[in-house]
């Protein structure tokens, strides 16, 4: 057997590699190509010059804005000449002050007796009657129960120079007309007339005589509403022909119970009772429809 031939129970082994292929180890591959470009970095913000540093950005000079666009035209009380503006802020204080004197003079009227009612009571009873007199009854623990309707009759003297005597005219049913059905009533057609004929009955005793000083005052307060309302009416200038002057009036009340609801067994008469007063004179100043 030769020494270079290999027997037949051992398997031929590797074939010895070769010293260049031990002495030059083979290139690793990688991922990147060597042409390919990297990732997309965005590019950072660019230096600022030197300049730009030293040298700040000028300020606006702060100027006062015009109180108005140029062209937008002015309104309200800022459209007025500077003489009415004063005008107009003095009006406005004088409204403000009448205000609330009035409120004041109110209070007082209304309040319980104090120091300054006491020391001013009669300043304060000079403001409130007859026009602006509070009524309270309404939330009285027995309020009325009556229906009280005042009516007047005039005596016109004609063209000719003949009085000529008008029938009654029921001027509390003409307010009950003017209120029924009218969501906002004036406080004329609820209270004048009403307030008036209390304000009298308060200061005049059963023969219809004033108690007090305040009577005379009520009676010139009644007649002058009387005498606004009769040269109002058409049914007197039409009874007169529009040509008669109001020379004197005559004031009467009519009182009747309100009936109680059918299921109450009080018993109550429904039966008017009239309260006539004397004749008054119209005074020349209020026979043409009050004053004027």
């Amino acid at each position: 057997m030769s020494p270079g031939r290999p027997g037949p129970d051992v398997p031929p082994g590797p074939e010895p590699e070769s010293a260049a292929s031990l002495a030059q180890p083979e290139p690793v591959a990688s991922d990147v190509s060597p042409g390919r470009p990297g990732p997309d970095v965005p590019p950072g913000p660019e230096p600022e010059p030197a300049a730009s540093l030293a040298q700040p950005e000028p300020v606006a000079a702060l100027v006062a804005p015009e109180p108005y666009p140029p062209g937008e035209p002015r309104t309200g009380i800022a459209a007025l000449s500077p003489r009415y503006q004063v005008g107009v802020v003095l009006a406005l204080a004088v409204i403000a002050i009448g205000v609330c004197v009035h409120i004041g003079m109110t209070f007082l009227h209304v309040a319980p007796a104090n120091t300054v009612t006491r020391e001013h009571g009669t300043a304060v009873d000079d403001w409130i009657y007859p026009e602006f007199e509070q009524n309270w009854k309404l939330f009285a623990p027995n309020p009325l129960q009556q229906n009280i309707s005042i009516q007047v009759r005039a005596g016109v003297r004609g063209p000719d120079g003949m009085t000529l005597t008008t029938g009654w005219y029921d001027l509390s049913a003409e307010d009950g007309r003017a209120i029924d059905g009218n969501l906002l009533p004036s406080h004329t057609q609820q209270n004048e007339l009403r307030r008036a004929w209390d304000f009298f009955v308060a200061t005049h005793d059963s023969e219809n005589r004033p108690v007090g000083l305040r009577g005379a005052l009520s009676e010139s307060y009644l007649r002058r509403i009387t005498v606004l309302r009769l040269d109002r009416d058409d049914a007197v200038r039409a009874a007169t022909g529009s040509s008669g002057v109001i020379e004197r009036v005559q004031v009467r009340s009519r009182t009747s119970n309100v009936p109680p609801p059918e299921w109450s067994r009080e018993k109550v008469s429904t039966t008017p009772s009239y309260r006539e007063l004397p004749w008054w004179r119209v005074p020349q100043d209020e026979a043409r429809g009050g004053m004027r």
